[in-house]
């Protein structure tokens, strides 16, 4: 029976050591969320230079431009991951619980542009890539709402309420040019600006 007492105390303060764990170590995606907004905002610019006629190119330079940033980006990201994975707090509670979110929406995103580009290599149409936008804040504004009720942190909440925002105002503008530029603020709001506070957040030792 002592051993059994022993054996719940001993799960008992092991759960307390996660929650605290979970609450205390700052989240680490910013880095990713700032590359993430610096390369498709400067690729949702671009697009707009294309299609405004800003920049005469190639009829396919759109599908190039997004082939590039999506390789970029990818190169990028698993720099920055494995860094992640040298720092404090990585293995927290709260990291991996928002670290599976982000990465689960991330390949939601990827997945989905996939399946348009496939779409539009198969029919020539490039229309139903209009729809992008509204799906990358979708599922922005899901993960923040997660980070925000893992970590009861307000402000991540509120980028999350902002993202759906972005997602409604990107099919308003859908087949608009100016869906572009707005893009490209919208991703400051919810990536860029999000992401340098979390990198501000990040002491050198967390725990």
């Amino acid at each position: 029976m002592a051993r059994d007492n022993q054996a719940i105390q001993d799960d008992i303060a092991y759960m307390r050591a996660l929650a605290h764990e979970g609450r205390h170590a700052p989240l680490l995606a910013g880095p990713i969320l700032v590359t993430a907004a610096i390369v498709f905002g400067a690729a949702n610019l671009a697009q707009w230079a294309l299609l405004s006629g800003v920049v005469a190119a190639s009829p396919w330079a759109p599908v190039w431009l997004w082939l590039g940033a999506g390789a970029v980006f990818g190169i990028t990201l698993a720099v920055l991951i494995g860094r992640m994975k040298t720092k404090p707090g990585f293995r927290s509670t709260g990291n991996r619980a928002v670290g599976i979110a982000w990465t689960t929406v991330g390949y939601g995103i990827f997945a989905t542009w996939l399946a348009l580009m496939a779409m539009g290599f198969r029919t020539s149409d490039w229309s139903g890539m209009t729809i992008m936008p509204t799906v990358v804040f979708v599922a922005y504004g899901s993960s923040w709402m997660i980070a925000g009720a893992m970590t009861r942190t307000r402000w991540m909440t509120v980028v999350g309420l902002l993202s759906y925002v972005g997602a409604v105002a990107m099919g308003w503008f859908a087949r608009d040019v100016t869906m572009y530029l707005l893009f490209t603020a919208m991703i400051f709001a919810v990536a860029l600006i999000p992401g340098l506070i979390l990198m501000r957040q990040e002491p050198a030792e967390v725990i």
